[in-house]
């Protein structure tokens, strides 16, 4: 029979846990959440106190909560039963066994409060100042890409979506307030194409065009350190080429900016030499001639430097399993932010633990 654990069960257990290599209890020690305090209380203003009632969660320990969602990719419910059940979880909100826990509409609803403050772009850009500070600087140019972020597909009519698309409610939703409320508006269809690699007889084969539904994440890495400098939302049939002015990072020591064909233009290619910045984008294929073996090469250097941003979306789509569960662009913006700044918190993680091997 199992008998009831003790705190020294529990206390061996989190050492076990630690021996195994508990990421965040290394979070933990590198991050002090602290600094993010006042801007939460200004974003999330409680009662005093004096009317009674119970008390508040702390606002720290909220902002723990939704990192916890961004790194585990977890629903609001999911969430509340997982703090329950997992020892780490626990130890690193600062929670113990007989403590009581947020539920999910109190996880809920801290959210919404942020997501009208607009405060998870400050939350991001003061912990990026705490790196800057702490040594890791934006440095050795940087790396611009977007990624699908899928949402609940939306089953709509053809003219439904087409008034959703002209900026419209359609027809009918007004009046089915319990519809209307589970309709996302801002999310859109676009179609996602994968090259197809020739043969190894050199035959080609069918390109892929995959539908997708949803929203971009847009961001820009640095170069040396992989860390996420600036980042967008927008909905999934956005140009990603429309938002560069949007996640450059001004602070970067280097002046060279990769991307994709994308953000090939004589727009940005203009935007970027009026700020003494230097394009590293690929140059697209002239229609209907084969590219040039040299500019065939210059993409391939391009494309050595250009991949490490796909680590940051393999991390998010893997691991994290970043998905938008919420409706609407809002919404959206406030889970993809979080997701972003869980990942630059991991990031950290790494880098101190490749600094303390060196």
């Amino acid at each position: 029979m199992v008998g009831q654990p003790g705190f020294f069960d529990v206390e061996e257990r989190l050492r076990e846990l630690s021996a195994k290599g508990d990421d965040l209890e290394r979070i933990a020690v590198l991050v002090d959440f602290a600094m993010f305090r006042a801007e939460l209380e200004q974003a999330v203003p409680r009662a005093d106190g004096t009317k009674g009632g119970r008390p508040a969660f702390d606002h720290v320990l909220m902002f723990k909560i939704l990192l916890l969602q961004a790194m585990h990719g977890l629903s609001d419910e999911r969430c509340e039963y997982l703090i329950k059940d997992r020892l780490s979880f626990m130890r690193f909100l600062g929670v113990g066994l007989a403590d009581p826990v947020p539920d999910a509409n109190t996880i809920w609803a801290f959210r919404e409060a942020l997501k009208r403050a607009g405060a998870v772009e400050r939350l991001f850009a003061q912990f990026d100042a705490t790196l800057r500070a702490a040594g890791y600087l934006a440095m050795g140019g940087q790396i611009v890409d977007a990624t699908i972020v899928a949402a609940p597909k939306q089953r709509n009519t053809e003219a439904e979506r087409a008034a959703i698309k002209a900026g419209q409610v359609p027809e009918g939703w007004t009046e089915k307030p319990a519809k209307l409320r589970q309709k996302d508006r801002d999310a859109r269809w676009t179609v996602k194409f994968s090259k197809a690699r020739p043969r190894e007889d050199g035959a080609p084969q069918v390109d892929l065009a995959v539908p997708a539904f949803g929203y971009k994440n847009h961001v820009a890495i640095d170069r040396r350190h992989g860390l996420i400098r600036g980042w967008t939302a927008s909905h999934a049939a956005a140009h990603d080429g429309a938002r560069l002015a949007e996640v450059i990072d001004a602070d970067n020591t280097a002046a060279d900016v990769w991307a994709d064909t994308a953000y090939r233009s004589a727009k940005n290619e203009a935007w970027l030499a009026a700020r003494g910045l230097v394009s590293r984008i690929h140059r697209k294929k002239p229609q209907g001639q084969p590219m040039a073996p040299r500019t065939r090469r210059a993409n391939a250097r391009k494309s050595a430097v250009r991949s490490a941003v796909e680590h940051v979306f393999a991390r998010q789509k893997g691991p994290m399993t970043l998905v938008v569960r919420t409706i609407g662009i809002a919404r959206a913006r406030v889970k993809i932010g979080l997701a972003n700044l869980a990942y630059n918190m991991r990031r950290l993680v790494w880098l101190s633990s490749r600094a303390a091997t060196a």
